[in-house]
């Protein structure tokens, strides 16, 4: 399944994708949550009513559909660093023997189509394309034999960063230049994790204006999913609608020469093999 959440004047609402359309699942089934985190909340069994009201239920009119974040409030939004073997490469660093974390704030959160915007404070904002992984169940000391039983499904994310408060900063300031407002796009669906064979085998591009810059393989990936949600689960309790960003593919424009950041004008995509394109223009602030 396509699951989002859309905008409406009440709040956010969840709805499932048929073919071209898509269907609100409590208008379908009023014994369905409105949002993504109840709906998760549910389990398996709320995921089979889901694909039933997807099935019986009535299309919206496409034209109203306004996408936010699939889930637009996550409690927790866990990044991952350096966890691409080509990207470590790229950076002139050695391999990490952990996975290395940090976080954005929910308030960094924002959907497919909604604006970046380039703080007035920073002039290197860099784009990194990001697999990430939504977790549908709540958990603590995870067994990574287990991981994937935890996970609801996927999402194609855009870790925006502003080098110049990341690494020039004293200490660097990776919490501050990760977490400016709107630098968590992700979406524009959720896709179940039915339809995602194997997320360490997939296709992972980021274009800007149409350049591919970035172009790798989740292969590349260091510490797998299921080792990240057992390491990140030793320390805290996952709960559905929990997102965890699990690294970028080299081409970062930081690492480029001459350096690339974004500006003005610019339209970022993330597109990810089986979850789809993730598009954002980038504004002034």
């Amino acid at each position: 399944m396509r699951l989002i959440s859309y905008a409406t004047e009440s709040g956010s609402r969840v709805a499932g994708r048929r073919g071209d359309y898509f269907v609100d699942l409590n208008l379908a089934d009023p014994g369905l949550p409105t949002t993504m985190k109840g709906l998760l909340e549910l389990g398996a069994t709320g995921l089979d009513r889901a694909q039933a009201a997807i099935h019986a239920g009535q299309p919206l009119d496409p034209h109203s559909i306004r996408l936010l974040a699939p889930v637009p409030s996550p409690e927790k939004v866990i990044c991952v660093g350096l966890n691409y073997a080509d990207h470590a490469a790229e950076s002139g660093l050695q391999i990490p023997t952990e996975p290395v974390i940090f976080n954005k704030f929910p308030t960094a959160v924002s959907g497919h189509q909604a604006p970046i915007v380039l703080p007035k404070c920073s002039n290197q904002v860099d784009y990194e394309a990001e697999l990430v992984v939504v977790i549908g169940r709540k958990g603590r000391d995870i067994p990574e034999s287990q991981a994937m039983e935890y996970i609801a499904g996927y999402a194609c994310g855009h870790d925006v960063s502003a080098r110049d408060w990341q690494l020039a900063k004293p200490g660097g300031q990776w919490l501050l230049g990760k977490t400016f407002d709107t630098f968590a796009p992700f979406g524009p669906h959720l896709v179940t994790a039915d339809e995602v064979e194997d997320p360490g085998c997939l296709q992972i591009r980021l274009r800007l204006n149409g350049q591919v810059l970035q172009d790798s393989n989740t292969r590349q990936l260091i510490f797998s999913i299921p080792h990240l949600v057992h390491y990140i689960s030793q320390v805290c309790t996952l709960k559905p609608g929990d997102i965890i960003f699990t690294g970028t593919p080299p081409g970062v424009g930081v690492a480029r020469k001459p350096q690339i950041f974004m500006k003005p004008g610019d339209v970022a995509e993330v597109e990810i093999e089986k979850i789809g394109v993730l598009a954002n223009p980038v504004i002034e602030g």
